[in-house]
């Protein structure tokens, strides 16, 4: 288990997890909410992990094999695919009754430190942007959008309109600049295109006035969201594994979601309230849980997360 898990008391908390009640984590990432369930949920409960990137399910499933002890056997079940194929993948491993199910949106500490993807701004990366994408989708497409399986943040920079930039920059990025930033991108991937994320981090510096380049979060954060949840669909797929949660679970489940930005915690927000208007739950934060002072001195990542939780009725 390799990384620091965001408000991993409150998760567990929340999900409440008793001997032999089964859980899904939607997003296993590094393992860490998985493994603290487990460690609850013993002795017969179980985990259904789901990781939508290939290198990282592996990197689990070789630990998982290394460390793996007598009393975690056969009660963790690891699936490389998407959250998105939530009850297909619910209903392929038979894996019932389910009595809770985590959703962490986050990014994975392995994904900005070690992927090589250009997740992060403070390294000198190919402009991929893609969860479970191997390195070959570097090569930058002469079509238009690409496809969902192959479209990459290097497509839609030196691809894409002018107009279709400014809005994912606006839309997905809350960015003030989008226009700005737009029109210089389309202007320099005339001359020569835009490959690697020191390129769009000094475009996206250029664009932006001088007294922007040194606010508290870093100018070129909100561009890189943007591209990354536009390459990723990642709005779209929570929107679609919401509702399919809801068909999973029964009464007293329990339905627990990290989300790190406005946008997605808008949508499980409103989610929530309208299924609690239906009666189909009763959600049990009033307001976001976010994490304490010390969590975010020790783990910086965790200072945007927010936690919302339900119980199925």
């Amino acid at each position: 288990m390799i990384h620091q898990p965001v408000l991993l008391r409150e998760v567990i908390e929340y999900l409440d997890p008793k001997p032999g009640e089964n859980f899904v984590d939607c997003t296993i990432g590094g393992g860490g909410h998985t493994a603290a369930i487990l460690e609850r949920n013993k002795p017969n409960g179980r985990v259904l992990g789901i990781e939508i990137d290939l290198e990282l399910y592996k990197k689990l499933q070789a630990a998982e094999t290394k460390n793996q002890k007598p009393k975690t056997k056969n009660r963790l079940i690891l699936v490389c695919d998407s959250f998105v194929n939530l009850k297909k993948i619910v209903e392929e491993y038979n894996f019932k009754p389910v009595n809770g199910i985590l959703l962490d949106l986050g990014l994975s500490s392995w994904h900005l430190e070690e992927s090589g993807r250009g997740f992060t701004f403070r390294k000198n990366e190919p402009l991929i942007m893609r969860y479970g994408s191997p390195h070959k989708s570097e090569r930058l497409s002469p079509t238009f959008v690409g496809t969902p399986e192959n479209l990459t943040a290097g497509q839609i920079v030196n691809n894409w309109p002018e107009e279709e930039l400014v809005r994912i920059f606006r839309d997905y990025g809350q960015e003030r600049f989008a226009r700005t930033i737009a029109y210089r991108i389309v202007r320099e991937r005339a001359i020569k295109p835009i490959k690697t994320t020191f390129e769009l981090v000094a475009l996206i510096k250029r664009s932006v006035p001088p007294k922007y380049r040194y606010g508290r979060i870093h100018f070129a954060t909100r561009i890189f969201q943007a591209l990354r949840i536009a390459v990723n669909s990642e709005l779209e797929n929570l929107e679609k594994v919401l509702p399919q949660a809801m068909e999973i679970l029964e009464k007293e489940d329990r339905l627990v979601v990290i989300s790190f930005h406005s946008l997605e915690d808008r949508i499980v927000k409103n989610f929530l309230r309208a299924q609690a208007k239906e009666e189909r739950l009763k959600i049990l934060t009033k307001k976001p849980v976010t994490p304490s002072e010390t969590e975010v001195f020790k783990n910086p990542r965790s200072r945007s997360a927010k936690l919302r939780a339900a119980l199925i009725t």
